[in-house]
């Protein structure tokens, strides 16, 4: 009962009386009217029962096929087809029992087929193997409270490992020399990418989603446009015809399809040009994005929704782990306990290569970066925190003068060349300690922000973390990695000089070189080169 009871039907007048003094014609037929009419409510009951029993099981079955069908339009790949050894180690929980998730964004610049193709780009590229153009490791921290993203520039050098292709079985040596990081999408696919990322940073990586061009224009459609910012009116073009063909006047402007793709892939006419005004483009379409998202009361809409979810799954790619509708749904829910003010934008420092036309991480600060997304350390700096003291090693160390030890000079910074003869000095220290084992690679000059000991595999971390203790070095600094075939000391740009080695206590601020954006910053806005207005 409530305002959404019919009302009750008012009682009809009694029949007049029949002669005799009986209403109706007499007490036998008046029974029998209402037992016929008892009868026919029960008849239009079952009925009602049967009819609305059938329209729930058409609603279900209808909900289900259409379940089926956006599963089926997912197209899933391998997470990680690199070796498995090289794979980064997943994160301990938090004392609530919570993990962080890791999850690589691709946007692939593929033109395999006549939707992106018609979309532009160079017809000699047409029907040839897809490049991760843009490439975002999304970090959703353990206690849900923050996300960081870092964003690596696409003509970032790299060595990328060996990979082996899912469908042909084609096995792809890792590449002996740095080469440029979108390449590794064409070595059998996004999995590669996953790889690189675990490769270069250690971080260990649960899922990923790819979209290409048709999917991002169907997607932007679907959102009903993202707001964007341009200080000057800008037109991305060239006399030679290079540039996306974004054309918009200053100031804000929702853009959606195809307008929204130039945006995303706009170099000519941001800033100074480079990938990585490119980079700083997407992250402000992003956070857009993700505003929009949460404030568009027109999602609430049935019709939109199913739009929306129709186009997403026919946009992604995605590894097996997110490969149903119920599993990107419980993502989304994850994801969306982040306040936007909690969303941290940023790309991975960066200086230029030898011939200045490519990208090399900034030794220190990609590190550090790259550091504080492993130890789950908010970028946005309001929610610092130390991580669990590392275990001693189970594994039994062997006699000091039996342990071999390689000493690397890793002193050169971005500021500062290396220090000659490090590695030399502090062989011959352990040496003096009873490492007789320990020897000096002259040969190699690296640049590490803090001294570090490496080991390969398991059954030499007692042994390296042996050589730590030797020389005060925090066992937060000895690291397993497959780079190294022994136990192998980096003498850091924190150990310059002298042979007492004083640790300092590590800064968990974000690198200024990241060039952070706020998820909530509504005034960021893209600052426009004269020579692209119009």
């Amino acid at each position: 009962p409530g305002p959404l009871q019919a009302p009750a039907q008012t009682r009809a007048a009694p029949p007049a009386r029949a002669p005799g003094g009986r209403r109706g014609g007499g007490r036998r037929h008046g029974r029998d009217g209402r037992d016929g009419r008892k009868r026919r409510g029960r008849r239009a009951l079952r009925w009602s029962a049967l009819v609305l029993a059938v329209a729930i099981l058409g609603t279900a079955c209808a909900g289900y096929l259409y379940y089926q069908h956006l599963n089926a339009n997912l197209k899933k790949d391998p997470l990680n087809i690199g070796d498995s050894k090289d794979r980064a180690a997943e994160p301990k929980a938090n004392a609530a029992g919570q993990k962080p998730l890791n999850i690589l964004l691709i946007g692939s610049d593929g033109r395999n087929n006549a939707a992106d193709q018609k979309l532009g780009g160079a017809k000699d590229t047409f029907n040839t193997a897809p490049r991760a153009d843009v490439q975002m490791l999304l970090h959703l921290s353990a206690d849900r409270s923050n996300m960081s993203v870092i964003s690596m520039p696409r003509d970032t050098l790299l060595r990328i490992p060996k990979c082996t292709d899912p469908d042909s079985g084609k096995v792809y040596p890792a590449s002996t020399w740095p080469t440029m990081t979108n390449d590794s999408l064409g070595r059998g696919g996004p999995g590669c990418t996953v790889a690189t990322w675990e490769k270069l940073t250690d971080i260990h990586i649960d899922h990923f989603m790819m979209v290409d061009f048709s999917g991002v224009v169907s997607m932007a459609d679907a959102i009903g446009g993202v707001p964007v910012c341009v200080d000057a009116n800008i037109y991305s073009h060239t006399s030679s015809g290079h540039g996306s063909g974004l054309k918009l006047k200053k100031g804000t402007t929702s853009v959606k399809g195809k307008q929204a793709l130039q945006w995303l892939r706009t170099r000519y006419g941001f800033e100074d040009g480079s990938d990585i005004a490119r980079t700083k483009a997407q992250h402000m379409y992003m956070n857009s994005m993700v505003r929009q998202l949460r404030a568009n009361a027109t999602l609430s809409n049935p019709g939109r929704l199913r739009d929306l979810a129709e186009t997403a799954t026919k946009a992604l790619t995605v590894d097996t782990g997110l490969g149903t509708v119920t599993q990107l749904y419980d993502l989304s829910k994850e994801l969306k306990k982040v306040p936007t003010e909690r969303i941290t934008m940023t790309t991975m420092p960066w200086v230029y290569s030898s011939d200045g036309n490519r990208v090399l991480p900034r030794p220190a600060d990609a590190a550090k970066l790259f550091r504080l997304v492993r130890e789950d350390i908010a970028l946005d700096g309001k929610d610092k925190r130390k991580t669990a003291k590392p275990e001693t090693s189970t594994d039994p160390a062997a006699p000091d003068d039996e342990i071999a030890v390689q000493v690397q000079n890793g002193t050169r910074s971005g500021t500062a060349t290396a220090v000659s003869g490090r590695a030399g000095t502090i062989a011959r220290l352990l040496a003096g300690m009873g490492f007789d084992e320990a020897v000096a690679d002259t040969s190699t000059l690296l640049a590490e922000e803090r001294t570090v000991v490496r080991y390969p595999s398991a059954d030499l971390e007692g042994d390296a973390q042996r050589v730590a203790k030797a020389l005060g070095i925090p066992t937060s600094q000895v690291k397993k990695s497959t780079d190294v075939s022994g136990v192998t000391l980096v003498v850091g740009a924190d150990w310059r000089s002298g042979t007492k080695y004083v640790a300092t206590e590590e800064d968990d601020t974000t690198p200024k070189s990241a060039s952070a954006l706020n998820g909530a910053d509504t005034k960021a806005c893209m600052h426009v080169d004269p020579d692209y207005t119009w």
